[in-house]
């Protein structure tokens, strides 16, 4: 068993921590460097909710997705962040018999027509202590205007002992209106719940792998 599956299985079974904190290996010390970073796509997820009928938010997920960042911990307008999401990815928890594939469908997503969703950043600020404010064209449906996401830099390493390359986090989220991307099926009229809100809010949650460590040697480069 080579020792990144080790790391995973550990990471996974909290109860095991507190028996193997003692032996496990420290992050490598150093500052986080400044590079390219990918998607570990296993720590990264994309929720949105939406009011149903004002009773609740119904919740779902998209499930295929990837990114690129470029990041930079000292300077946060050389940052930069590209997203592309498989619409037809959309999954629903306890979906009824059909309904998965009519979210997929013509009146909303219409995922066969438009098979990508992306955002591409176009202005990244730093808002106070490790807060980020990520600007962009997000296209939806064929639609493409910006939208605001509401980041934390959750911290990184420059490397780990079972895993030679930089690491770093981050949380986010943002809302936006479906109507102004052309999906205005079911929303409410004026003064009425009866339907499916027109603001929908998404919650990310990503990190990302970067540069290897210096001293990882040529086999850390393949990653």
């Amino acid at each position: 068993m080579n020792k990144v599956l080790i790391t995973a299985l550990l990471l996974s079974a909290p109860c095991l921590q507190p028996a193997v904190a003692a032996d496990a290996p420290a992050p490598v010390p150093g500052k986080v460097p400044a590079g390219n970073y990918t998607l570990d796509k296993p720590h990264a997820s994309l929720i949105f909710r939406v009011s149903h009928m004002g009773f609740s938010h119904y919740t779902a997920r998209f499930t295929t997705f990837d990114a690129k960042l470029h990041f930079d911990p000292t300077n946060a307008k050389a940052d930069e962040v590209t997203v592309t999401i498989d619409p037809a990815s959309l999954t629903p928890d306890n979906p009824p018999p059909g309904f998965a594939e009519a979210l997929r469908g013509a009146q909303w997503l219409n995922a066969g027509q438009f098979p990508q969703i992306t955002f591409r950043s176009t202005r990244v600020q730093a808002v106070g202590e490790n807060g980020l404010r990520v600007t962009g064209d997000f296209t939806l449906h064929g639609v493409t205007k910006p939208v605001v996401l509401e980041a934390r830099y959750n911290g990184g390493y420059a490397g780990h002992p079972f895993d030679p390359h930089a690491r770093v986090g981050f949380s986010a989220h943002g809302t936006l209106n479906r109507s102004d991307f052309g999906i205005a099926f079911g929303i409410p009229q004026p003064g009425s719940n009866m339907g499916v809100g027109d603001a929908v809010d998404f919650t990310i949650e990503a990190e990302f792998s970067g540069p290897p460590l210096p001293s990882a040697g040529p086999a850390a480069s393949g990653h």
